[in-house]
């Protein structure tokens, strides 16, 4: 079974650039614009892994993972950003992100993540 990985961004460059890494990679991919369409496909899709823009038009990524996490512990939740700050790094890796990832992403780094992320998912 591919691991499903859902990836939030509003730039679809971004997403459309991840959906094809990913695709590649052999994962099972979903795609979402807001955090009104991730809610949607976290229920419908169940992904594994979530890649997630801290900067959305409905909402700050950073209130979505306190949101989405206690719901959904089992959801390794990437964040993505094009801001390198590192407080808004540790407010994410304090609320149980698994990563923190800045644009332009480093697509190698990316794929080691997910892959990090996939291997104990299935080992724990």
């Amino acid at each position: 079974m591919k691991t499903k990985i859902l990836i939030v961004d509003d730039e679809h460059d971004i997403v459309e650039l991840l959906e094809d890494l990913l695709l590649q990679k052999g994962y099972n991919v979903a795609t979402a614009f807001s955090q009104a369409e991730a809610r949607a496909q976290i229920e419908a899709f169940k992904p594994l892994i979530m890649l997630l823009d801290i900067k959305l038009p409905d909402g700050d990524g950073i209130d979505f993972l306190k949101e989405i996490k206690p719901k959904y512990s089992g959801l390794d939740i990437i964040m993505i950003t094009g801001l390198a700050d590192k407080e808004i790094a540790l407010e994410a890796l304090k609320n149980d992100a698994a990563d923190y990832i800045t644009k332009p992403i480093d697509l190698n780094y990316l794929t080691n993540s997910v892959l990090a992320k996939v291997v104990t998912g299935f080992s724990g």
